[in-house]
């Protein structure tokens, strides 16, 4: 029997109608970081059919993830202000219910406006401003403080399913 995995990376994409997603990257675990599965989805613009930005599902528990937060994304420069972050986060939300997974953690820096942003229209709710401790920086890109925000993933979502 195909895996769940096999299936989602023959799916060309999941849209919205502004972006679409596509599976790049499925890693099984990083033991060091204490993920037991991961999930990575290309985001393209429709209209340009351009690579935008990447969002990405780290499962599991560990000091790391306390800092690094289960979902991470990055829109590059040309299509940031266009909410393609929200857009991506709200696209995998029947992919995390299908996972069984009722919160996520969102990590942003305290500055960053824009991601910041995208967690409180998704939802998110703040649990605290953390410092981020030395041996943590390297995974955290250099970061020093993190905060974190709360992602209660919706029961019913009226947003494309990852099979439809």
């Amino acid at each position: 029997m195909p895996s769940f995995f096999h299936f989602l990376s023959h799916k060309p994409f999941e849209t919205d109608g502004v972006i679409m997603l596509r599976i790049s990257k499925r890693d099984e675990t990083d033991e060091e970081c204490g993920i037991v599965d991961s999930y990575s989805f290309d985001i393209y613009e429709c209209a340009s059919k351009q690579y935008a930005g990447y969002v990405s599902i780290r499962i599991g528990e560990s000091a790391q993830l306390y800092y690094l937060g289960h979902i991470g994304y990055r829109i590059e420069k040309p299509f940031r202000g266009h909410n393609y972050a929200y857009r991506a986060c709200e696209l995998l939300i029947p992919f995390i219910q299908k996972l069984r997974i009722d919160n996520l953690v969102i990590t942003t820096d305290p500055t960053n406006t824009a991601s910041v942003k995208t967690c409180e229209h998704l939802g998110c709710i703040t649990e605290q401003i953390v410092p981020v401790p030395q041996k943590y920086q390297g995974i955290c890109s250099g970061s020093v403080a993190k905060r974190r925000f709360i992602w209660q993933i919706p029961h019913h979502s009226k947003t494309l399913s990852l099979e439809g």
